[in-house]
């Protein structure tokens, strides 16, 4: 009985993360870099990566940006990030073509590059 419940316990655990798991790593991206200049109309900063919603000629185009260390490392603070603020993203975007979503790999704030994943060609 103890068995079936912890069987049960860890095929639900495994339901509900897949979809948070779905959308980390870059499988899911395109593999094909695109260039998006818009306005941060929100912020949601911290582990596992942050998330922006990005006004790009009146489409909001959903950003994953890196992780706070990451985001450290390139030279960013979470001031950067501020809604209103104009914002160049390159990287890459989801491979299904009807969602708006892209996965940042540099930043530009007044011209100024920070390259989230330097290793990245």
């Amino acid at each position: 009985m103890l068995t079936r419940r912890r069987l049960t316990l860890s095929i639900l655990i495994a339901g509900l993360a897949a979809p948070a798991l779905a959308h980390h790593g870059w499988r899911w991206t395109s593999g094909e870099n695109i260039e998006l200049t818009g306005i941060i109309q929100s912020a949601q900063l911290g582990n596992p990566h942050g998330v922006l919603q990005v006004d790009v000629e009146g489409e909001i185009w959903e950003v994953e940006i890196g992780q706070p260390w990451r985001n450290e490392s390139a030279g960013l603070s979470d001031a950067d990030f501020a809604e209103g603020r104009e914002i160049v993203i390159e990287g890459e975007p989801s491979a299904d073509v009807e969602e708006r979503l892209l996965k940042a790999e540099r930043i530009w704030f007044d011209g100024n590059l920070h390259d989230l994943y330097p290793d990245r060609g």
